[in-house]
């Protein structure tokens, strides 16, 4: 067929002029054989697969005759070209729209063959029997334009054929997307929407769905590999995956159809998109069904989505559930009573009525002139058709006028080229569109003229459905989405459970009711059909390497991680401030952690410094009470005062490091406590080479009797104390402590602590303390053993030597700790050098003032007695 096709394409595209002639031998017979004809002033022609073929394999084909045969009258077919003849009908009995002007017709059967339907184009062109490619037998009616073919494979041929000519052609049903470029087919124009939306919007179906793992079946033409394309990258351009892309051919062959059922039957797609129209599809099904694949869901293209063929019962296991895009239906008054009228014997010129009513009523019509014999077989083997049957007593396809969509198709076909003959008709001379604003002769029109009006042609149907084409010759973009579901009978039946329009604004384009849609095996419940189960919240997907990005392992976020939605690509990091809480899905604000009052270590700390300070406070008043005792006197008693002083002072000092950090406290916290305890161990110091001074001044002819005095201590104190406060006046200005938050410390907590600024400086003003107090600890030893009635040696060489213990345990404590952690060992280490140095040199004292007065003496002090 294919080089038969290629032969009669290369006679046919001959872009020679279409010449004319009225000579007395061309004729168009009133009762053609081929078709179906009806005079009139203006002819539209028809092209309709009325049945289907039969095509032989090619191992049998040796002579062209024997190529092919026609058989099985296709009901809705047939109802389809009669949408078209009550169409002319009625626009001939409409006085308003074309007056005094009556349209007749010539209406071909394709068979849905490329070679039949081309010459079927031919014969309507030329108006010859045996067609004549550039040469037209015009009696008088011209040819205004075909409506046709349904099946795209068909049209395309039909189109580059009528596009040489400039003829009009307006398809009821092909809507493969190739038709759409006016550059290859000039002349075309459908009403049915483009394959293109088609693609599309079933792509729009999978995902609305959440379907992402899908399998793909086409037939091998263009309606089925261009249409099946772009579903394929809608869906991968929306995340999608492919399961499976199958192409099976037009004609049967049984390898290719086990090839794609084992294909089916081995994926865990559940579902798949079938872009194909009934016949070839028939033994795919078929074979589906026989070896009982059920729990798929199908998602069918216009051409198979109200077939008829696949309603029988023997089809319900598989095919129910189905859901599809179909065109959107329309009504057509007075279509039905106009069915009912049809017979065999009012419309003599129907080529196929008789072989309509054989069918139709199981009856035989009696051959003319027919033997003895032949009228016997009919009374044995089937009743003879009379006549006298009704049609409205048959429940079949032909007469079922509840939901219309290619018969109204081809309806609205014919009106529009109705309405395009009217504007021409109505055109005046001097504003019309053509060379020097002409118009064209309604009774005498090239095709390019009546080309340019149904361009623009743009009318309301009677039943408020608009109709216009776009420039690429498409109508709008509007479906009904169809939902195959079991009826009481055990047939399937469409119901319409949503809508898909392409010109409405985003987010009403798409309309479904689930809640109607019936599932493969009557389940209310969304089928799934994913190659790898849904990751929750909390959980991203991980790719397993060369496969599709819709295969994946479910892996939990890290911490400080959260997906939110299913099937998350990415975690997504939490900001700064926020972690991420146990089930990984969701970031909540972080604990902000620091020493505060309210907590019981902090109160703890506040409570043992205020105690602390009170104490040292009391040791103050009891050496201010007993001033002049003499072991008050004996031990310098203005740096014993200065001394319990700062004691005071650095367990109150603790106070600062509690509660949240800001920037006064910050600055004041290491400063304060450097220049309070520096202070501490010059007086500590001055005490110490005082105790030196004063046993080397007692000797004869001593030096150092000139040192002997409060002011050399007082003022050894007060040098020792500025250098620490020019450190810190220094560290100040530089680099001064700040608070911070410190979010990456420890896990999920906000730690609000103060920055040292610059950390030189903080190990400057913890250095210098110990630089003093090993000195202390130094001249305190070497004087331990003078005589003990000068002697405060022993008790500052104990009281430095737990300063310095204390001070060299805090170095790695508070560098391996962090927060509020930190800040308690820097207290703890403030609280516990403080008493140490408080215990070791005034408590002894402390203990001769209150509880051994007597010892408290001159005397005593000035002998042998030690405490």
């Amino acid at each position: 067929s294919k080089k038969m096709l290629h032969v009669t394409v290369f006679l046919l595209i001959q872009s020679l002029p279409l010449y004319e002639t009225s000579q007395p031998g061309c004729t168009l017979p009133s009762l053609n054989p081929k078709g179906y004809i009806r005079d009139g002033d203006i002819i539209i022609g028809g092209i309709f697969p009325v049945h289907f073929n039969k095509a032989l394999p090619e191992s049998t084909i040796t002579e062209l005759p024997e190529l092919v045969h026609c058989h099985s009258l296709q009901f809705r077919h047939y109802r389809w070209l009669h949408s078209m003849v009550f169409a002319i009908e009625e626009i001939n009995q409409n006085k308003h729209l074309l007056p005094n002007i009556t349209l007749g017709f010539g209406i071909y059967d394709s068979c849905i063959l490329v070679l039949r339907a081309t010459e079927g184009t031919m014969w309507l062109v030329t108006g010859e029997e045996e067609p004549i490619p550039n040469y037209r037998c015009r009696k008088r009616s011209p040819l205004a334009a075909v409506i046709g073919d349904g099946p795209s494979s068909i049209s395309i041929q039909i189109a580059r054929l009528l596009g040489i000519y400039h003829y009009p052609q307006i398809s009821y049903a092909s809507s493969v997307g190739l038709l759409s470029d006016k550059n290859e087919f000039p002349s075309f124009f459908r009403t049915i929407p483009s394959d293109d939306f088609q693609s599309m919007g079933l792509a729009r179906l999978v995902l609305h769905f959440g379907w992402t793992w899908v399998g793909l079946l086409a037939e091998d033409t263009d309606y089925g590999k261009q249409g099946i394309q772009i579903v394929k990258e809608e869906i991968l351009k929306a995340g999608g995956c492919i399961a499976f892309h199958e192409i099976f051919p037009t004609v049967y062959s049984k390898s290719a159809i086990d090839h794609i059922v084992e294909v089916i039957k081995k994926s865990v797609a559940n579902t798949i998109v079938v872009f194909a129209t009934e016949p070839p599809l028939i033994p795919l099904v078929a074979e589906i069904g026989r070896q009982n694949i059920t729990g798929k869901v199908w998602v069918s293209s216009e051409g198979w989505t109200i077939s008829f063929l696949f309603a029988k019962q023997e089809y319900i296991r598989t095919l129910s559930g189905t859901i599809g895009l179909m065109n959107r239906k329309g009504s057509i008054p007075g279509f039905k009573d106009y069915l009912f009228t049809l017979h065999p014997f009012k419309s003599p010129n129907d080529i196929f009525i008789r072989e309509f009513w054989e069918e139709a009523f199981g009856c035989k019509w009696p051959a003319i002139n027919g033997t003895q014999t032949v009228k016997n077989q009919l009374s044995s083997e089937t009743k003879p058709c009379t006549g006298d049957e009704k049609l409205n007593e048959l429940d079949n396809t032909f007469l079922d006028t509840s939901s219309l969509r290619f018969t109204y198709n081809v309806y609205t076909a014919v009106y529009a080229v109705a309405h395009a003959l009217y504007d021409m008709y109505a055109c005046k001379p001097g504003e019309g569109p053509f060379f020097n604003r002409t118009c064209a002769n309604i009774l005498d029109f090239e095709p390019w003229q009546l080309l340019h009006y149904i361009k623009n042609a743009h009318f309301i149907t009677s039943d408020g459905m608009e109709v216009f084409f776009d420039k690429n010759g498409n109508p709008p973009p509007v479906y009904d989405i169809l939902n195959w579901q079991m009826t009481p009978n055990n047939t399937l039946k469409n119901v319409k459970v949503g809508s898909l329009d392409f010109s409405a604004p985003k987010g009403q384009d798409l309309i479904i009711d689930e809640a109607a849609i019936i599932w493969n095996g009557g389940d209310a419940q969304i089928p799934h059909s994913a190659c790898s189960e849904s990751c929750f919240t909390g959980y991203r997907k991980a790719v397993h390497p060369g496969k599709p990005i819709c295969c994946f392992d479910c892996i939990q976020c890290s911490t400080g991680e959260i997906s939110n939605e299913t099937d998350a690509a990415e975690c997504m990091k939490c900001p700064d401030d926020h972690w991420s809480n146990e089930r990984q899905d969701e970031c909540i604000p972080k604990t902000i952690e620091f020493l505060s009052y309210e907590e019981p270590m902090g109160a703890t700390l506040a409570v043992i410094s205020i105690s602390c300070a009170a104490i040292s406070l009391t040791v103050l008043c009891i050496f201010i009470k007993y001033q002049d005792t003499p072991i008050v006197k004996a031990n310098n008693r203005e740096l014993s005062y200065l001394l319990l002083l700062a004691l005071v002072l650095s367990f109150l000092c603790s106070l600062i490091f509690i509660g949240k950090p800001r920037a006064i406290t910050c600055m004041l916290r290491q400063t304060a406590f450097g220049i309070i305890f520096a202070l501490c161990i010059s007086c500590v110091l001055a005490k110490t080479i005082m105790v030196v001074v004063a046993f080397n001044a007692t000797k004869p002819n001593s030096n150092f009797k000139k040192w002997v005095g409060p002011k050399v201590s007082n003022t050894m104190a007060m040098i020792c104390t500025i250098i620490q406060v020019i450190i810190c006046i220094a560290w100040l200005s530089c680099s001064p402590p700040f608070p911070e938050q410190n979010m990456k410390s420890q896990i999920g907590v906000i730690i609000i602590e103060c920055n040292e600024g610059s950390t030189t400086a903080f190990w400057c003003v913890l250095g210098y303390m110990g630089l003093l107090a090993m000195i202390s600890f130094i001249v305190a030893f070497a004087a331990r053993n003078l005589p003990d009635s000068f002697n405060e040696a022993k008790f500052i060489t104990f009281s430095m030597l737990i300063f310095v213990s204390v001070w060299l345990a805090f170095i790695p404590a508070y560098l391996s700790t962090w927060g509020k952690y930190m800040v308690t060992v820097e207290i703890f280490a403030i609280l516990a050098s403080s008493a140490g140095l408080l215990t070791c040199i005034f408590f002894p004292k402390c203990y001769i003032i209150l509880l051994r007065p007597n010892m408290n003496t001159k005397e005593h002090l000035m002998g042998k007695h030690t405490f």
